[in-house]
């Protein structure tokens, strides 16, 4: 069993759960109609256009590379967003070693 002062000299990282989710199962639901009405409405809407079947295949095109570049860039976001809080919470862990090491009161020798 560790004492607090133990975990203190560890940094205080005694949990090492991910933080929990900002989102709420609602949100994530909302987001996924969202996105599929919108898209199927989009389909729609190019499939019906009174255009010849070259214009009706290239807004088709159009619109899966708008889609498939969107998932594209929320991936690299979350990625970033991932990269940057490891990288703070080994900041953290580090300054709390230094900060529980440290002993202002101690005679250093010159």
């Amino acid at each position: 069993m560790r004492t607090r002062a133990a975990d203190h000299r560890l940094g205080g990282m005694t949990n090492s759960a991910p933080p929990p989710s900002p989102s709420t199962t609602a949100f994530f639901v909302q987001a996924v109609v969202s996105f599929a009405v919108s898209a199927v409405s989009v389909a729609v809407g190019v499939a019906y256009l009174p255009v010849g079947a070259w214009v009706r295949a290239f807004l088709g095109l159009g619109v899966l590379y708008v889609i498939t570049s969107t998932f594209t860039l929320a991936k690299c976001v979350r990625d970033r967003q991932e990269h940057q809080s490891i990288t703070s919470r080994v900041d953290q862990a580090r300054l709390d070693k230094l900060l529980a090491e440290h002993d202002p009161f101690s005679t250093q020798k010159l």
